[in-house]
């Protein structure tokens, strides 16, 4: 305690130097407006950095579960597109037309790629952030799938990095879906709670399924293309108001361990906006006269 006590005493000019330099800048930066917008800046920049490396780091560890799982899907995958060609073509005797209509299909869209830098789960309403921006053509708008399927859409972008909602959202989140082979369409909502159960809403109640059907997009918007899987259904309920159905789904992509998405920039989209809004002013004139 002596010792402690000579020490304090020596070096108490240090000390109390270091307290004022702290209590300045506090006072600096919480009284002046240009100041607090500069560290705020650069404070979310500095931890926007930080997410990513923790990110790679975690990435780099999972990369053989990762692979193990890409390797069984891909041979999932080329399974059934095997079987298809082998199908069609002995229907039609044409090899290349199924070919031909996926690459015609899929240059309508682009893909980005992209990595999860920070991942809420335990909110009603999360948020996700991602490392692409509008200086890699990620826009306002655009949906977020991963390998396993349906993620989010992109609520806000900044120049490196933008926000996603994902489908794990109360309040902002309802995505156009269908019964895989079955036709009957409904929206997508997510209620709280468990990460992996959401509902499909809305489904008349003429529709035929059981249990156990996939659901994926429908593409009737521009976020998604049609196919990308959303889940299975789990159980069938009775909507409050008994005109349709609502199914407890079980969700395709696992989002606690969500770290690699792509996000889809459909390329057609500028010219179906400028044809829809051109309808709408229309019709607001017809309406004027």
């Amino acid at each position: 305690m002596r010792n402690l006590l000579e020490f304090l005493q020596k070096y108490h000019h240090w000390f109390l130097f270091v307290v004022l330099e702290v209590v300045s800048v506090i006072l600096l930066f919480q009284y002046n407006s240009y100041q607090s917008s500069v560290w705020f800046s650069s404070a979310n920049a500095v931890a926007g950095k930080i997410y990513e490396w923790d990110s790679t780091v975690k990435s780099f560890f999972s990369l053989m579960r990762v692979n193990e799982e890409l390797t069984l899907r891909n041979f999932y995958l080329e399974r059934q597109v095997s079987q298809l060609r082998r199908l069609y073509a002995e229907q039609t005797q044409d090899t290349t037309v199924v070919e031909r209509n996926e690459l015609l299909f899929l240059s309508q869209y682009k893909l980005i790629p992209a990595k999860v830098v920070t991942n809420e789960l335990n909110k009603k309403d999360n948020l996700m952030t991602i490392n692409r921006g509008e200086a890699d053509g990620v826009e306002v708008g655009m949906g977020v799938a991963c390998g396993q399927g349906v993620v989010g859409v992109v609520y806000l972008t900044g120049r490196n990095y933008s926000v996603v909602i994902p489908i794990l959202n109360t309040s902002s989140s309802r995505i156009s879906c269908s019964i895989r082979g079955r036709g009957y369409f409904g929206a997508l909502r997510w209620y709280g709670g468990d990460a992996g159960v959401a509902y499909l809403e809305d489904i008349p109640r003429h529709a035929h399924f059981k249990k156990g059907d996939w659901v994926e997009t429908n593409g009737y918007s521009s976020i998604f293309p049609p196919g990308v899987s959303v889940g299975r259904i789990e159980k069938v309920y009775n909507s409050p108001d008994g005109l349709s159905y609502r199914m407890k789904l079980r969700l395709s992509t696992d989002f606690g361990c969500l770290r690699d998405v792509v996000v889809i920039s459909d390329k057609g989209i500028a010219e179906r906006t400028r044809l829809l809004r051109a309808a709408e002013d229309s019709l607001r004139l017809n309406v004027k006269e």
